[in-house]
């Protein structure tokens, strides 16, 4: 069948966003090329908010048939952070025929160059971005993000995210010439010539193991650079937020398919209930890139056992805010109650631990104890929460049990500076909505080492007295160096520890923000100018996203003839 979309067309559509999209990640300036705010998806044609909500509705109850090779049954239990059963299926592949059809598709894929496998990628996220609001319904409705977080996280950052692979992807297989003429002289004799000819060649089949929390914004960097260099890509996604990747594949297949390619070079693999099919698909020898986004453990596992694979994990790590003065005292309880508050700390970069001097700090507003700024930091975090339709909107649902159980369990691990209370959801009664815990821990005490040196995910924060700032800069290096982070925050006034917290970041490879207080919060990213994570600590071995996130999902194979 001919092609519907020729690589013209799309590299005269595409082209542009191309070029500034390189022009954004060598300038790190900001720029997006996806709308952030609701209302530009009714002006231009996209889907707006009642019509998503409506395409999403239309889904309940429905199979998605996604034309895959290997379908032997169906699989479906997903069900709503807000209480709701969608009652979507899926297909449940047999790896056996799926996979060698995934291969089959790869050759013409790896021949059609860099610039085309860019622009189809480019014209799959521009369809991915038509649905944003329907998309929105599908992130909320797994991940339990407020709406609002849905549609931006889940859609235009996600979007964003996935047009920074494609870019890296592009600047490192063009850094090598399609051909060269080589001559070497050779004195009296004639020279020695060759033509030589150097072609980017993908792994083999990539394999994106997603999260549950944040489905597209974790998943796309992977699976965009993969398939931008040349890869097959196999999408097997967290039981609970199956949707929200299954349409990604379904628009990634139709966009191949009308471009003249093969369809299977994009598939899903949802798993039956207790299948926990990752560990059999992370070993199989067909699969030759991982990205995984999940718990330390697994994530361990996978960087032990798959050894056939080049593997890029996203774990879990221990975040530290170091509170040793500021000048803008009300600014930064304000900053540090939205970071601590947002999707009910549900992210991999919320502040988990703040180290404050047991002496206080001074500020501003005057000198303030341990206590003091642990009780007007409960204040904040209250006044912030206090209206429970916002208390809604920034803190979405609990994503599952587990999280619950932390939260339930974390104040009896020390004195409780402001207790986590329940808020019923008004349109989603089924909804597990809770406020942030913070618990005061003393530094030195063993016990209390126990607790904030583990990673807490969910609405759990310590508030950990230490004895100077220079034992907090010690205690933060001890925790980057030993759990990894992915986010580092300070406040100080004195340029003697802001160089010394600087300096353990720059050893231990941790993102730092220093002195936020205003509308940039140290647990978000910007696409094309933020690196989400480093890949230098135990947090995660990659950075999303740089250059050695996609350099090593391809090779170049070098054809040498005589000219």
């Amino acid at each position: 069948m001919a092609a519907e979309l020729t690589a013209h067309e799309l590299i005269a559509r595409h082209r542009p966003t191309l070029d500034q999209a390189l022009e954004a990640i060598r300038t790190r300036a900001y720029w997006s090329p996806h709308p952030e705010h609701p209302k530009a998806y009714g002006e231009n044609g996209s889907l707006d908010m009642a019509a998503g909500k409506a395409a999403f509705d239309a889904l309940h109850g429905t199979r998605i048939d996604l034309g895959q090779p290997g379908t032997d049954g169906w699989v479906e239990g997903e069900t709503s952070p807000y209480g709701i059963e969608t009652g979507v299926s899926y297909p449940h592949a047999d790896l056996d025929e799926l996979l060698p059809a995934m291969k089959a598709g790869m050759r013409a894929w790896r021949d059609t160059g860099a610039e085309t496998r860019a622009v189809v990628c480019l014209e799959i996220l521009k369809r991915i971005s038509d649905r944003t609001m329907e998309f929105a319904q599908a992130v909320m409705h797994t991940s339990g993000q407020a709406f609002m977080m849905a549609f931006q996280a889940g859609g235009p950052h996600a979007q964003d995210r996935g047009m920074e692979a494609v870019a890296y992807a592009y600047v490192e297989q063009i850094r090598t010439p399609d051909t060269a003429e080589w001559t070497k002289p050779q004195g009296k004799r004639d020279p020695l010539a060759l033509t030589k000819q150097f072609v980017p060649v993908p792994r083999g089949v990539a394999l994106v193991i997603g999260c549950n929390t944040f489905p597209t914004w974790n998943g796309y960097p992977g699976l965009f650079a993969s398939l931008a260099t040349g890869n097959a890509v196999l999408v097997k996604p967290h039981p609970r937020a199956v949707l929200p990747l299954a349409l990604t594949v379904q628009v990634a297949r139709q966009v191949l398919t009308e471009a003249g390619f093969d369809a299977n070079l994009v598939a899903l693999a949802a798993e039956r209930p207790g299948e926990g099919i990752a560990k059999t698909l992370a070993t199989r020898p067909e699969i030759r890139v991982i990205d995984y986004t999940g718990s330390t453990e697994f994530g361990d596992w996978l960087e032990s056992n798959a050894r056939q694979a080049q593997v890029y994990t996203e774990k879990a790590g221990v975040n530290t805010v170091i509170v040793e003065s500021t000048d803008d005292y009300k600014g930064m309880l304000a900053n540090l109650a939205f970071s601590l508050s947002l999707y009910s700390g549900q992210m991999c970069t919320t502040p988990q631990n703040l180290l404050i001097p047991r002496d206080g700090i001074t500020t501003d507003q005057g000198p303030k104890s341990f206590d003091e700024v642990a009780a007007d930091l409960a204040k904040a975090v209250d006044g912030l929460l206090g209206d429970d339709a916002r208390a809604n909107a920034l803190l979405g649902a609990i994503v599952n049990p587990d999280v619950k159980a932390r939260l339930e369990a974390a104040a009896g691990l020390g004195e409780v500076a402001l207790a986590s209370r329940e808020i019923t959801h008004p349109e989603f009664p089924g909804a597990v909505v809770r406020t942030p815990v913070i618990v005061k821990l003393d530094g030195a005490k063993p016990d209390a080492e126990a607790a904030y040196m583990s990673e807490c995910f969910g609405p759990v924060s310590f508030a950990v007295a230490v004895d100077s700032a220079g034992d907090a800069a010690e205690l933060l290096r001890r925790t980057i160096r030993e759990k990894g982070a992915m986010t580092v925050g300070a406040y100080t006034t004195s340029p003697e520890v802001e160089e010394t917290v600087r300096e353990v970041c720059l050893e231990e490879a941790a993102q730092l923000s220093l002195n936020l207080t205003g509308g940039v919060y140290v647990n978000q990213t910007a696409a094309f100018s933020d690196f989400h994570g480093s890949g230098g600590n135990p947090a995660a071995n990659a950075a999303l996203c740089d250059s050695a996130f996609v350099a090593n999902r391809f090779r170049v194979v070098e054809v040498r003839r005589e000219a």
